[in-house]
């Protein structure tokens, strides 16, 4: 049970990053989020929109492996280790958050999942 409570909740995070990546973007408080400034925004809009339809995909791959049940569970696994991997990743390249943001949550999921909780 909370295995799946916190896999939705990593679904329920990509699902608001498709949201700000590709419907506002260039809104103030999405730039506040991003530390992106109006004209790097501008400048890099379908960049982002591209990352949140990829953000979609892992949000709704997620969902689609816990509708699945046990049959689902290396697709979640799988996704999870991605999110893990991606949160590394941006902590390294752009921001701590993207580890907070992503890596704790999925490590967190996966723990539930390995540990049976």
């Amino acid at each position: 049970m909370i295995a799946t409570i916190l896999t939705s909740l990593v679904a329920a995070i990509h699902a608001y990053f498709v949201y700000l990546e590709m419907f506002r973007w260039e809104a103030p408080r999405t730039r506040k989020v991003f530390g992106t400034t109006p004209e790097f925004a501008a400048e890099s809009r379908v960049l982002a929109a591209n990352q949140g339809l990829y953000n979609g995909f892992l949000s709704a791959g997620l969902l689609y492996g816990l509708w699945l049940g046990a049959a689902g569970i290396s697709m979640v696994v799988f996704l999870l280790i991605c999110v893990v991997v991606a949160g590394i990743y941006g902590a390294a390249t752009a921001t701590r958050a993207a580890f907070i943001a992503q890596s704790i949550p999925a490590t967190l999921a996966l723990a539930a999942i390995w540990f049976g909780t």
